[in-house]
């Protein structure tokens, strides 16, 4: 038997050297109270290649908005690339990984909340297409069976997105009688 060939489309040891020498540049920046460097052209290109395979994992391929998901995912690594600390961890490949996860699972939120604010205002269209006025008891009730089925919606989700009412507060004078 040969040696076996690994499919790594990131070479982790290069890109810790990376980060590395560009975090020198960050702390020699710093020290002169100067703006950050932006990364390196090869640094960049990491974290679009781990966004974008991270993208066609079985848990995020079937989203229509991926291209948005990947998007975050490297704006997130580039808002937070300053905080490896490579005294911590010699594995950027995982560290960027997760903060990619992490701002797919962010959009993915964020679009069913979208999802939900449609359905919501097509179903609240009349016959001739106006929409009708928003009062709280058109809202959907969380048993309606038919907005969880075509969103894939639990009864926490609908709770997340329905608004919460509100409390009155008494006056002096309400509190003055109640006594």
């Amino acid at each position: 038997m040969g040696k076996k060939t690994t499919n790594n489309y990131i070479d982790n040891k290069e890109f810790f050297s990376a980060m590395v020498d560009w975090k020198k540049l960050v702390n020699e920046a710093a020290e002169l109270g100067e703006e950050r460097p932006p990364v390196s052209e090869y640094i960049g290109k990491c974290f679009m290649d781990i966004a974008e395979h991270l993208a066609y994992k079985p848990n995020f391929i079937n989203y229509p908005f991926r291209e948005e998901m990947i998007g975050d995912g490297i704006e997130n690594c580039l808002l937070y690339c300053h905080n490896f600390d490579p005294e911590k961890s010699k594995n950027p490949f995982s560290y960027f990984t997760q903060i990619i996860y992490y701002a797919f699972l962010r959009r993915i939120e964020r679009e069913k909340k979208q999802n939900y604010i449609k359905y919501k205002s097509i179903m609240m269209k009349d016959q001739e297409g106006h929409l009708r006025k928003y009062y709280p008891e058109n809202y959907f009730e969380p048993d309606d069976s038919s907005m969880k089925k075509m969103f894939n919606l639990s009864d926490n989700d609908i709770e997340k997105f329905t608004p919460k009412k509100k409390k009155k507060k008494k006056t002096d004078n309400e509190n003055s009688t109640d006594k």
